[in-house]
């Protein structure tokens, strides 16, 4: 991928650690999901599911909101 992308030594190291870190992350969001509706607790299994999308949601608008503001001044 740094090759075809051309990317500095640095950021290809930075790439493979946001990849894999981004598959472990939804890993454990499917697993906890799974166990929650093996165990019937489809209140938590909702709250789980809308609690991680809807931080995740927040975070990313946050996080662009940040980078316009340092970007427009």
């Amino acid at each position: 991928m740094s090759q075809q992308w051309h990317l500095d030594g640095k950021y290809s190291l930075f790439a493979a650690i946001g990849f894999c870190g981004s598959l472990t992350t939804m890993s454990g969001l499917a697993l906890e999901s799974n166990t929650f509706l093996e165990h019937n607790h489809y209140g938590a299994f909702a709250i789980n599911l809308l609690a991680n999308v809807g931080l995740s949601i927040a975070a990313l608008i946050g996080g662009k909101s940040l980078m316009n503001a340092i970007i427009n001044n």
